[in-house]
């Protein structure tokens, strides 16, 4: 009995402990979100295309710069970020954060591809930089 009550409670202190290294990750990147949000989304806007892409940030979350179910899995436009910002040093540095955003917007959304739209430019039309989320794609197969 002793055992599985010891047992037991490793396996909250584990759970609690996942969750918190988790909830501590997401708020490092919770700065770079914020400020993409306040650059580019204007969910008030008239405009139907600046509506869709508000519903699309909103709908995609993190996958704006991430893929598959971690933060360490980067889509091609926050690996491009990742070479400007480092989510400990420059989580609080809204401007360097907005710099990087538009250094960004000029880099080809595919390097391999010389005719790919910048990330400005998909921004622009309304398309997340980094592509649909990899898990919407899967779905939809």
């Amino acid at each position: 009995m002793r055992r599985a009550v010891l047992l037991g409670l490793s396996g909250i202190v584990a759970v609690a402990a996942l969750v918190s290294l988790q909830a501590r990750e997401a708020v490092a990147i919770k700065s770079f979100k914020d400020q993409f949000e306040a650059k580019y989304v204007k969910p008030e806007s008239k405009d139907a295309k600046e509506k869709a892409f508000a519903e699309a940030v909103e709908k995609a979350k993190c996958n704006v710069c991430h893929e598959g179910k971690t933060k360490k899995e980067r889509n091609v436009y926050g690996t491009a970020l990742s070479v400007l910002l480092d989510k400990t040093d420059d989580k609080e540095n809204k401007e360097k954060i907005q710099k990087s955003m538009v250094i960004v917007e000029f880099i080809k959304s595919d390097p391999a591809d010389k005719k790919s739209p910048t990330f400005g430019e998909l921004i622009k039309h309304g398309k997340l930089p980094g592509g649909e989320p990899k898990e919407e794609k899967e779905e939809e197969k």
